[in-house]
């Protein structure tokens, strides 16, 4: 049984006592890769010393009945466990085979004391199917066997993060098979540092793409600065572009520590590798490749001109999207950042609207570029080839409907109406939010904007429903063929809006039933393509500023921020002229023999507000819950916190509007570029609000969905279904994927089930 083991005693087979980083280390050195020497104390030692002290039975206690969704909760259990860990004593015998190999390693290298990188490694991390990187510490710098001795126990102690603890929940590791690993090697005094990946992160593509700064690869890893980005040729070493980063600081070693300094003026936005390092490092990202036959997410230092690599591991966010030629790519200037919204590459003619009067301007195969999309841009956005936005994040108007259409997107860049010219030649990549000066892709001029039909998963049953969720009547026939079990929201607004016509004007020109018409006809389209599987539609959530620009909306009330004012329901109960239209249409369907369409009201946060939505139906003859399924959205934190008061009004579901739901829980703005960064779905408070609502829905018989963003994104799938939700309603493209998430995490759930009866 080896408590201690060195490089050249390991390979990539030795995870489950080395852990991904000590293995991977111990198989780059088989391979003649250039490492800086080490050892590895494995996970051997960490269960012995978890054993012989008797702590394992009282960590796995805490852990027990934690609620990891709990944030102050998790965080208190954290810091308890790792202060038991790190104030024991540990064993003498452990204590000797850890100073022991620290003095061999000190005499190969043919130094006294020397420093050292003390590095967790834990043995379910840089798997191809877990990435547990980056949970567990890293300490730089550390020196004497003492001081070795202290950090390789604050790494055990690390296995008990916070994030590491509610990862492991997350991903059904069970907290007492997973075990830590210590890997100490010889610290690189690096001049320059970074990571390399031997394919495209993102795209996939086949190249070399190495990010460089100064000093110690912590100011990449950590994302303290803007690094240098080079593309480089696999197969030629050839470097096809670069990007000098803004490096304004950097970490080095000063006095035996490790300090962030500011970087010199001079070194600021120079370039920090040379064509003779880039070729070294390609070569050695080659070889790699080759080595483990699978593109490797790698870290590197170059200390005194010489290369050494100091960590591999899969990566494990490889998609399939198409990256453009290589010496397309080359020498392509870019102007504009922004946030990926829309995956895909085009070409095109900027067209920028400014008022909605402009929008004759959008040819087909144009890129239209303005602030923000409006429901009434959906015809000439049909036409662009791809969508630029000053505004916006990947859950606003432009987003969604640029990836119903299949178009590229870019939103968030702050200033594009500012930053290009109409008629300017660009391309843009929806996949990395780049902006290219000139021409990259052809212009879509001829093609189709729905680009064929989505052919049909094979069949894969879930118990689980897995539904579509649909924008525009013209996309249904393409969301159809995805397989989907129905529509878990057809939204309203675009059908409604795109004859560019305010719904009130209709009504107060006499002409409510030529909006009835829209409605019945739109509906109907997406009704047939499903039947007779059920088609949710979302009565009208536009906000003021949507209506502004239609014709009869120049009466609309200026609102400072219009996602928290006069929307959804608390509109239509002020104008119910609108929702008796809706209703109608509804009628007229459900008389035209179309039965499997249901209701579903928007933003309510009162159950009074669902009580006068039904008697509204009533008024003109739709009887919910007999003619119709009548439910609701919960995208308010009142919603969910009272759940009960609505059930107890009569729904016969409620469908989570998780772009709402995660903007009013988080206080943030989902259209604002300055904090996108910031909103997630996946916060505890967003999942505990919908872990609570589904517990009583479960209890009284509703039927629970989701059709907010957070359906599409496999770990939140994967924690609903566990929580028993009744259906996911995903984006178009995602159909197949969430399919799958849903089949496999109900595959676990039996497996598990059968285990526990089994005994």
């Amino acid at each position: 049984m080896k408590f201690v083991a060195f490089f050249e005693e390991l390979t990539k087979d030795d995870v489950l006592i080395a852990g991904g980083k000590g293995a991977n280390l111990g198989e780059l050195t088989h391979a003649g890769i250039p490492v800086p020497p080490g050892f590895v104390v494995t996970s051997k030692t960490y269960d012995k010393f978890m054993k012989d002290t008797g702590l394992f039975p009282e960590v796995m206690g805490l852990l027990e009945d934690l609620d990891v969704n709990d944030t102050k909760e998790l965080q208190r259990v954290s810091k308890q466990i790792k202060d038991i860990i790190v104030s024991a004593e540990v064993p003498e015998d452990i204590q000797t085979l850890i100073i022991e190999s620290y003095n061999a390693l000190c005499q190969r290298i043919g130094r006294e004391d020397v420093y050292v990188a003390v590095r967790s490694s834990a043995t379910a991390e840089d798997l191809p199917e877990a990435s547990f990187a980056g949970q567990q510490e890293t300490f730089l710098n550390i020196k004497g066997a003492e001081d070795v001795l202290k950090h390789v126990q604050k790494c055990w102690a690390s296995l008990f993060e916070a994030r590491a603890i509610f990862y492991r929940e997350q991903n059904n590791f069970d907290h007492a098979k997973v075990s830590i690993a210590v890997v100490v090697q010889e610290m690189v005094n690096a001049e320059k540092a970074g990571v390399m990946f031997t394919a495209h992160p993102s795209t996939g593509e086949d190249i070399l793409l190495i990010e460089a700064s100064w000093g110690l690869g912590e100011a990449v890893v950590s994302g303290a600065v803007t690094p240098d980005t080079y593309s480089v040729d696999k197969a030629t070493g050839e470097l096809l572009n670069f990007k000098i980063g803004e490096k304004n600081v950097m970490f080095k070693r000063e006095d035996g520590k490790t300090v962030k300094v500011p970087v010199p003026d001079d070194m600021k936005e120079k370039r920090v590798l040379s064509d003779e390092e880039i070729t070294k490092l390609a070569e050695l990202g080659r070889k790699i490749h080759e080595h483990y036959k699978f593109p490797q997410d790698t870290e590197w230092a170059i200390e005194e001109g010489k290369v050494y690599m100091l960590q591999s591991r899969p990566i494990t966010t490889l998609t399939e999207i198409e990256a453009p030629e290589k010496e397309e790519v080359e020498e392509k200037k870019i102007i504009l950042k922004g946030l990926g919204a829309s995956p895909g590459l085009a070409s095109g003619k900027v067209k920028i609207i400014r008022d909605i009067d402009e929008l004759d301007k959008i040819q087909t195969g144009d890129i239209l570029v303005t602030v923000m999309t409006t429901p009434d841009m959906v015809p000439a956005m049909r036409r662009a080839s791809g969508i630029l936005t000053d505004e916006g994040g990947v859950t606003c108007h432009a987003s969604i409907v640029s990836r119903e259409l299949g178009i590229p997107c870019i939103v968030g860049t702050g200033d594009a109406t500012r930053k290009v010219k109409d008629n300017q030649l660009i391309t843009m990549d929806g996949t990395k939010g780049l902006v290219y000066e000139g021409e990259i892709a052809a212009p879509k001029e001829e093609e189709e904007k729905v680009i064929g039909e989505i052919p049909p998963e094979a069949p894969l049953l879930t118990v689980t429903e897995v539904k579509v969720n649909v924008s525009m009547p013209e996309a249904a026939k393409k969301a159809a063929s995805t397989g989907a079990d129905g529509v878990g929201l057809l939204r309203t607004e675009h059908m409604m809006l795109t004859p560019g016509v305010h719904p009130k004007k209709f009504i107060k020109d006499g002409k409510e039933e030529e909006l009835i018409k829209i409605l019945v006809e739109n509906i109907m389209k997406v009704a047939d393509a499903f039947y007779p599987k059920p088609v949710w539609y979302r009565t009208l959530d536009a906000p003021t500023d949507e209506f502004k620009t239609l014709e009869g909306g120049e009466d609309e009330p200026y609102e400072h921020n219009p996602m928290l004012g006069w929307r959804g329901i608390r509109r239509e109960l002020d104008e119910p002229e609108i929702l008796k239209a809706e209703f109608k249409a509804i009628k007229r369907l459900r008389e035209k023999g179309y039965t499997n369409i249901g209701i579903m009201i928007p933003l309510v946060q009162h159950p009074d507000e669902l009580r006068r939505a039904k008697e509204i139906a009533e008024e003109v003859g739709l009887k919910p819950h007999r003619d119709v399924e009548f439910g609701i959205m919960v995208e308010t934190p009142a919603a969910a916190l009272i759940i009960e008061d609505f059930i107890d009004v009569g729904v016969d579901f409620v469908s989570f509007g998780t772009n709402d739901l995660t903007q009013y829980t988080l206080a943030i703005d989902r259209n604002n570029e300055l904090v996108a960064d910031l909103y997630t779905e996946g916060h505890p408070a967003v999942m505990k609000l919908v872990e609570r609502v589904i517990k009583k829905c479960r209890e009284a018989g509703v039927k629970t969905s989701i059709c907010g963003q957070a359906g599409s994104i496999p770990w939140i799938v994967e924690r609903l279904v566990e929580l028993g939700i009744d259906s996911v309603s995903a984006n178009t493209d995602a159909v197949g994927e969430v399919r799958r998430t849903v089949a496999r995490v109900e595959q676990k759930i039996m497996l598990k089930a059968a285990r526990k009866l089994l005994g």
